[in-house]
């Protein structure tokens, strides 16, 4: 028994000191990239950005195309691209059979927005520059140029702007898309004269205004200290936690985080990427709903000391008639938790296939009749009991009405309110309502097989019953995106408002709603926030008293801790195959939170 224990501990001392060594080797590797990323960045220009192209702004009027002209690592440069916005590639190398690329430019009909990659080894080709000068006529071109500075010359007469870099490599393929959509502030000039036009001292200075994507090293912190996160997250999934997750962490602005882990589900080898598309869940009230009260608070539209029947002429006969708004957003409203409408659904209500008695799709084979939100739920809501007025009881209930009330205000459906003034002029490409529209079920990641109500395996359909009965958009729940749509909007928060070079929000409206602005609950405006009460660690042990954020059923929360810097994004499907626990049981999100917390404080000593 001895030996055996003495074994172990040989064991378990060898796995630590190899654990050790991979930590400390990968702590160095990215101490490399960084300097390797840091002394691309020092030399790299940006010229010809009269007219401040560069940073790129307004996305939400933007179809942009990456056209590779032979550049041989285009591959990294659209996908860095595309973290910003959604771009589309197209290669030279394609049109071999066309002497003048005639045809690369009619199928960049579409488009207003050009990329061009091109290296020194190609810029002396005349079907290049041609191409590059037809193309600039009429659209808007920015050159990204990897090579020797004297090809510089090649472009004396183009006013689009280049972004110049002596390396042609594929960190400097990562790093130029930076500069051009502003993760990476322009700061250098010319040392040596090319041209008659790109003189010594030519360059154009910029701010950094999007998130920057990078190493844990560049934001001042130790890989080592977040090796961590993987152990947590392989228990999650050897414990049955959940078959998969997504792990991302912003700090300062930059993404120095982000990881897949496990499968869609137990019983596939689909292996969860970071672009993935998850259920939010209850994430949807402070990514959908609550932004737009917020944007309607800000313009004069909607008081919060106004009550409800003032905006919801329907709610003027109900018990809820009188409550305010406020007190709604705060869950203080008095409303019950919630309404199990998927049990009073019966034979007859509901339909395998579509008509126009049965429109509303609730998941795949399922058909709700038409007006069972409409003549049903909607007045069980507003008719329903008034019980706890002024006591903190979180109310999925509340949110259906904030939805009803900033889509009576805005006159349109909150899912196209929240992607017309949010997730598409951000740049957020996943994010919105209803993702089978719009993506492949591949794309998406499975919630419940739900073997009670719509006898199927949820796949791009919202998980909760209510929302999927009132059509799969909701103000509670409903949303769905990937990791990095909610860094985008979240540093957006992080930053008082502004993002990409726009103001969303002003500062101090930010500040209002996602600080504390209740005196019976930790709660801010619609954002749920740390807990004062110290036995909870909620939402984890280090988390400091500015923490805002929320949590979703389906195993989601996104936090913002201003006093740190950070942003920071878990996405799971704990519901597949069925509901459990084990999530919260092991505390998995909390403690992913304290290890990145850890790694921050750790780096401030």
């Amino acid at each position: 028994m001895k030996r055996n224990r003495l074994y172990i501990l040989a064991v378990a001392t060898c796995c630590n000191v190899l654990c050790l060594m991979a930590c400390a080797q990968e702590h160095t590797a990215n101490e490399k990239k960084l300097t390797l990323a840091n002394a691309i960045s020092g030399t790299t220009v940006l010229l010809n950005n009269q007219d401040a192209i560069i940073p790129v702004k307004s996305l939400d009027k933007k179809n942009i195309a990456a056209v590779s002209l032979s550049f041989a690592y285009s591959s990294v440069f659209d996908s860095l691209a595309n973290k910003y916005d959604k771009i589309t590639s197209f290669s030279a190398d394609s049109y071999k059979d066309s002497v003048n690329l005639n045809d690369l430019e009619d199928d960049l009909k579409y488009f207003n927005t050009i990329l061009i990659t091109i290296d020194d080894q190609n810029i002396n080709k005349p079907k290049y520059i041609n191409f590059i000068n037809s193309i600039s006529k009429n659209k808007q071109v920015i050159i990204s140029f990897f090579g020797n500075g004297p090809g510089l010359k090649s472009f004396d007469l183009i006013k689009s702007p280049v972004v110049w870099t002596a390396q042609n490599n594929a960190d400097a393929a990562a790093i130029v898309p930076q500069y051009i959509f502003g993760g990476i502030a322009a700061v250098n000039k010319l040392t040596t004269a090319y041209s008659a036009r790109y003189t010594m001292g030519s360059g154009y200075v910029t701010t950094a205004t999007r998130l920057k994507y990078t190493v844990p090293e560049d934001a001042g912190l130790n890989s080592n200290n977040l090796k961590e996160i993987d152990a947590i997250a392989s228990e999650a999934i050897s414990q049955k936690a959940t078959p998969g997750l997504v792990v991302l962490v912003a700090k300062d602005g930059k993404v120095i985080f982000n990881k897949a882990y496990g499968t869609h589900t137990y019983d596939t080898n689909v292996p969860d990427k970071v672009t993935d598309i998850f259920d939010l869940a209850s994430v949807t009230k402070v990514t959908a709903t609550t932004p737009a009260v917020m944007r309607l608070f800000e313009e004069g539209k909607l008081k919060l000391d106004t009550n409800i029947g003032a905006y919801i002429p329907k709610a003027r006969t109900t018990p809820m008639s009188n409550i305010q708004v406020r007190e709604v957003m705060l869950h203080q409203a008095g409303f019950i938790p919630y309404i199990p409408f998927h049990d009073y659904v019966k034979t007859g209500d509901y339909s395998r296939d579509s008509s126009a008695a049965f429109p509303t799709k609730v998941a795949d084979n399922y058909y709700i009749k038409k007006g069972f939100f409409k003549d049903f739920m909607w007045p069980k809501m507003l008719n329903s009991p008034i019980r706890t007025r002024g006591k903190y009881v979180y109310s999925d209930i509340s949110m259906y009405v904030m939805k009803d009330i900033v889509e009576h205000i805005s006159e349109e459906p909150l899912n196209q309110y929240a992607y017309e003034n949010f997730y598409k002029p951000l740049g957020m490409q996943t994010a919105g309502f209803l993702p089978r529209n719009r993506f492949k079920p591949e794309q998406i990641i499975p919630t419940e097989d739900d073997k009670y109500f719509r006898k199927t395996l949820l796949v791009g359909y919202v998980h909760d019953q209510g929302a999927a009965l009132a059509g799969g958009v909701s103000g509670h729940a409903g949303l769905f995106a990937s990791a990095n749509d909610l860094a985008i909007i979240y540093q957006m928060l992080l930053n008082r408002g502004s993002y990409g070079g726009v103001e969303y929000f002003k500062n101090t409206t930010v500040d209002m709603f996602t600080s504390k602005q209740s005196n019976v609950s930790r709660r801010g405006l619609g954002f749920d926030r740390w807990d004062p009460d110290s036995t909870k660690h909620y939402p984890s042990e280090l988390a400091s008293p500015q923490t805002y954020g929320h949590t979703g059923y389906t195993g989601t929360c996104v936090w913002v801790d201003p006093s740190r810097g950070l942003v920071y994004v878990f996405l799971s499907n704990r519901v597949n195959p069925t509901v459990t626990d084990k999530l919260s049981n092991l505390k998995i999100r909390g403690r992913i939170q304290d290890v990145v917390n850890k790694a921050i404080d750790e780096s401030k000593k």
